[in-house]
């Protein structure tokens, strides 16, 4: 049986200041088997979650139809049904968990379908159970870890018994474990229960995983098939603001290269790890060679943080010690990257950094200055934050007096501000026609490069950002740290990134500051810090790809390199032990 149907959907929207409609959907076809596991990707704002509206009533179309278990969803006296019969989990949990307890929250949809009570207690039991949260029933949601949020958003969907799960981004938020949890839960359903999973992602590697792939752009299915012949089609995917998983791109340019002989592209690190692990490595007249030197910065001290406690709630029972003994210095220039599982302390330590928490115990000094009192304002003039989520910062009427908002504060005359808007929408990739509409009727991802233009536009000494890549595409994320790159070579600006997303730290990080439970547990330059890879994975951290593919081939040979950061340190390594 077909799960979903959609044929011909169109779809168009108006914005503010625009006298045209925006094409969202753009004439897409296609079929969804019941118990299948689709992934949809596509760059921001090419109609994904638009899309995932259309699946479950949220919007209705223009023009075409959707079939939803052969029910149409244009039909109001069958809305209700199809509803129940296909869940919709957001990027966001906390626009989904809206009780005081899990037990109430997971309980909240079967209540309002008119579930009888013994019902719905087997219901919520069971639901909890298959997402591994049962132990959580009695805790207040807000209390939990964003991962564990998620999983309750997901029980909450599975308590209405739906036989088809539509998840928007809803991993993007989370730390390595808790996307890895997230997706087994989700092979778990999908396998042994058979529910259809619709995936909409940014993480190819979550894409990897599913039976099929479809790519949108420009509101239009421009790709689809197995991940497998999805990946192979390079050129489309990156026209499409799309990458590859890294070890598949590893085995392209390896091909390439004629390090090894063309076939079956891996999408999986294991099937890499086959590949690689079968070339014939000669251990003669091999050594490892030198370690790779990285830059060393000039010390030019800018943040001294010695022995910060930081208690939450304190003295209530709600008392929670977020932050433990923690000593940092940062220096001028240098872009620092900040790793550790959801709730290991990492927000609330850059909080710490332009006053907005002041410390329970310990010091901080920011340039000469101690972020309290009067110095507060001066402070925040120095150092800009940006935030997980990018609705935190957004409240104006359109993009442009979003933008504006802090020139306005500093007394920036009108000229200045109005050049400075438009060069920091351009920087963020920000066109022009989005300045007059709302930041509320942009996507996640357009959300976010808004609140980055805001903070860059008053020029701050130092840069902290908070998953600044979190709900962007990969095209969107390199422009970004293209942006920071940019900034930091020609203004010297520090830059410090909290991030899950290994990958970005090894590319673009000079060292690595890592957090575990409110503790600082390991600090250092960005190579050393991942050829820890045991004890990383021991606090619930990955590596990049590429980083526990080399570590693999270094255990069965030790004369290859295991501190490779990046697919073109691979290449040159492998050319190096096989003297290509």
């Amino acid at each position: 049986m077909k799960a979903i149907v959609v044929k011909d959907l169109e779809y168009v929207y108006f914005s503010r200041g625009e006298s045209e409609p925006a094409r969202a959907l753009n004439n897409i076809s296609f079929s969804i088997n019941e118990g299948e596991f689709v992934a949809v990707v596509g760059r921001n704002g090419s109609g994904k979650s638009t899309l995932a509206k259309h699946l479950n009533g949220l919007l209705i179309p223009e023009a075409g139809t959707v079939r939803i278990f052969g029910k149409f969803t244009h039909a109001e006296d069958l809305i209700w049904e199809i509803r129940s019969q296909l869940g919709m989990v957001f990027q966001n949990p906390d626009n989904q968990l809206v009780a005081t307890t899990v037990e109430e929250d997971v309980a909240f949809g079967p209540e309002n379908l008119g579930v009888a009570p013994e019902e719905i207690r087997k219901r919520v039991e069971a639901s909890l159970e298959k997402v591994d949260m049962q132990k959580y029933i009695r805790h207040s949601p807000s209390m939990l870890s964003g991962g564990q949020k998620q999983r309750v958003a997901i029980a909450g969907v599975l308590a209405m018994n739906p036989k088809c799960l539509v998840l928007d981004e809803a991993t993007s938020m989370l730390d390595p474990t808790g996307r890895r949890d997230v997706m087994n839960i989700l092979q778990k359903l999908n396998k042994k229960e058979n529910i259809t999973v619709v995936l909409i992602t940014h993480h190819m590697d979550e894409a990897a995983q599913t039976d099929r792939v479809m790519v949108i752009d420009g509101g239009k299915l421009v790709l689809e098939g197995t991940p497998r012949n999805v990946f192979a089609k390079t050129e489309i995917l990156r026209k499409a603001g799309m990458d590859i998983p890294q070890v598949s791109s590893f085995y392209i340019e390896a091909v390439k290269e004629g390090i090894i002989h063309g076939g079956q592209i891996p999408i999986l690190l294991d099937e890499a790890k086959e590949i690689f692990s079968n070339l014939s490595f000669a251990s003669k007249n091999h050594e490892l060679p030198p370690e790779c030197q990285d830059k060393v910065m000039k010390e030019e001290k800018v943040i001294e943080i010695r022995n910060l406690s930081y208690i939450y709630m304190p003295n209530t029972p709600y008392e929670k010690q977020a932050l433990k003994n923690v000593s940092l210095d940062v220096y001028r220039g240098e872009i620092l990257g900040i790793i550790g599982h959801t709730g290991s302390g990492k927000s609330t330590l850059i909080q710490h950094l332009n006053g907005l928490l002041t410390p329970t115990d310990g010091t901080i000094n920011i340039s000469g200055i101690i972020p309290k009192g009067k110095a507060l304002k001066e402070l925040r003039r120095k150092v800009g934050l940006i935030f997980q989520n990018p609705e935190d910062q957004l409240f104006e009427e359109t993009v442009s007096k979003d933008i504006a908002f802090g020139l306005k504060k500093m007394g920036v005359p009108d000229t200045e501000i109005e050049k400075r808007v438009l060069e920091a929408a351009e920087i963020t990739g920000l066109p022009a026609n989005v300045l007059e509409r709302s930041p509320f009727e942009l996507s996640g991802g357009q959300k976010r490069r808004v609140a980055i233009a805001g903070v860059i536009a008053m020029n701050p000494e130092i840069l902290v950002l908070d998953e600044p890549t979190a709900g962007l595409d990969p095209a969107g994320s390199k422009e970004i740290y293209k942006f920071l790159l940019k900034l930091r070579k020609e203004k010297n600006t520090t830059i410090i990134i909290v991030s899950h997303t290994m990958e970005d730290i090894a590319n673009y990080c000079d060292r690595v500051a890592v957090m575990n439970n409110g503790e600082l547990v390991l600090t250092g330059k960005t190579r050393e810090v991942f050829s820890n890879k045991e004890y990383l994975a021991g606090i619930g951290l990955d590596v990049p790809q590429i980083t526990e593919l080399f570590y693999c081939l270094n255990k069965k040979n030790p004369f290859i390199r295991k501190d490779i950061l990046t697919v073109e340190e691979g290449i040159a390594e492998l050319k190096r032990v096989l003297k290509k």
